[in-house]
C-alpha cells in the first residue's frame, strides 16, 4: 500500500540521521538527511490528504445507504396501511439488500476511518520527529562552529609572541608611530604659542583706545554744561 511505502521511506530517513557518520561537511549531511525526510513527510502528507477523500466519498455513500433504507421502511409501512401486502413484500425483499449493503459500507468505513487515525499519527509523530531534528541540527551547527572558533584562537595564541621585543619589527614600527605622535603633538603646541604671541600687545592697544574714548567723551560732556 501506498502509505507503507511512504512510511517506510520516512523511517530510512531517520535511520540515516541516526546511524550518519561524520564525514568533511556533517553539518551539510545531516541538513541534506533533514531535507530528503521533510520531502517523504510532504508525500506522506499528499497521500493522507488522498485517503481522506476517499473515507470521505465512502462516508457520503454511507449517509446514502441510510437514507435509502429509511425510504424503503417508509414504503412498506405505506403499503401495508395501504392493504397491498404484495407491494410491501417487495420492498421488504430491497430493505434487506438495503440493509446488507448498508451494513458492509458502515463496516468498510468503520476500517478505512481507523486506518486514517492510524497514518495521521504516523505523520504528526514525524512531522515532530523533523522539528526536533531541526533543533538538534542548528544545535550541532552553532557548537560546532563555536568549536572550530576555539581551535583556531587556541592554535593562533600557541604561535603568536605576545612579548613584542623593542629590536622586533613590531617594536619598531610601534616607535615609528610614536614618534609620528609625537611630532604632530610638537607641531600643534609650536601653533598654539605663535597663536599667543602678540596678544598682550593687542590688549594694550585696545585698553588705550578704550581711554581715549572716555576721555573724549568727558570732554564733550563737559563742551555742553559750558554752553548752557
Amino acid at each position: 500500500m501506498i502509505f507503507g511505502k511512504i512510511w517506510r521511506a520516512i523511517k530510512a530517513q531517520f535511520n540515516k540521521l541516526g546511524n550518519w557518520v561524520a564525514g568533511k561537511d556533517p553539518i551539510a549531511q545531516m541538513q541534506l538527511e533533514y531535507d530528503q525526510a521533510v520531502e517523504q513527510v510532504k508525500s506522506g502528507r499528499e497521500g493522507l490528504a488522498q485517503y481522506r477523500a476517499l473515507v470521505e466519498r465512502l462516508n457520503r455513500q454511507v449517509d446514502g445507504d441510510r437514507k435509502n433504507v429509511a425510504q424503503v421502511e417508509a414504503r412498506i409501512k405505506a403499503y401495508l396501511q395501504a392493504g397491498d401486502r404484495d407491494s410491501a413484500a417487495r420492498y421488504a425483499l430491497e430493505l434487506q439488500k438495503a440493509k446488507a449493503s448498508l451494513g458492509e459500507n458502515e463496516a468498510q468505513l468503520k476500517q478505512h476511518e481507523q486506518g486514517y487515525e492510524n497514518h495521521l499519527t504516523k505523520i504528526k509523530h514525524a512531522m515532530s520527529k523533523l522539528e526536533e531534528l531541526k533543533g538538534k541540527i542548528q544545535k550541532y551547527d552553532a557548537t560546532l562552529k563555536m568549536s572550530r572558533a576555539e581551535a583556531e584562537i587556541a592554535q593562533v595564541a600557541s604561535t603568536l609572541n605576545v612579548k613584542v621585543d623593542v629590536t622586533s619589527n613590531f617594536g619598531q614600527m610601534e616607535q615609528i608611530v610614536q614618534d609620528q605622535i609625537d611630532k604632530n603633538r610638537a607641531k600643534v603646541r609650536v601653533s598654539t604659542d605663535l597663536s599667543s604671541e602678540g596678544i598682550a600687545d593687542i590688549q594694550r592697544e585696545q585698553a588705550m583706545e578704550r581711554n581715549m574714548a572716555e576721555s573724549a567723551l568727558r570732554e564733550f560732556e563737559e563742551s555742553q554744561k559750558a554752553g548752557k
